[in-house]
């Protein structure tokens, strides 16, 4: 099995939509030893080579549900993600890979956390990531951070090979 998997997701071209794809950069150079970090802009079943073959996994990604005040990090399990209704496997989201990886019998990772940012704007073309959400980005950092550490904390330790 590989290590973690940490996937910023996002647009960067779209104004808050890029937070996940700020924080991977960020946490590339924290994490690059502890973790596969990896940012795209890919989303739904074309995600679901990404995941493969990792123990455990972190998603970031940006949300704008106006529920919550602007740079609030949520921390989400798969459970947690409603089924989307679309006509066309190509507007799957996450909850429909996982789902498959599971019909599949994919070697997928066996927990997955997903760290998400309520943004302002997440639409604007060209238009700059809010003051929200660059104030709340060292927060979603640190926990990202915690999160991949408790998991190398408690991972198996690989014996020692004699010859």
């Amino acid at each position: 099995m590989k290590s973690i998997l940490v996937l910023g997701l996002g647009n960067e071209l779209l104004s808050d939509d890029g937070v996940g794809i700020l924080a991977a950069r960020m946490l590339n150079r924290q994490l690059r030893a502890q973790a596969d970090i990896i940012e795209t802009a890919l989303h739904g079943l074309a995600l679901l080579e990404l995941f493969i073959g990792h123990r455990q996994a972190i998603v970031i990604d940006a949300i704008c549900t106006g529920n919550y005040p602007p740079g609030t990090v949520l921390e989400l399990n798969p459970a947690d993600l409603e089924t989307v209704q679309s006509p066309s496997p190509h507007y799957t989201g996450l909850p429909e890979m996982f789902n498959l990886a599971e019909q599949l019998a994919l070697d997928f990772p066996s927990e997955v956390k997903i760290f998400a940012m309520e943004v302002v704007d997440p639409f604007t073309i060209g238009g700059d990531v809010s003051d929200p959400v660059m104030k709340a980005l060292p927060t979603l950092i640190c926990k990202v951070t915690r999160q991949v550490k408790a998991w190398n904390a408690t991972a198996p330790r690989q014996a020692a090979t004699t010859g």
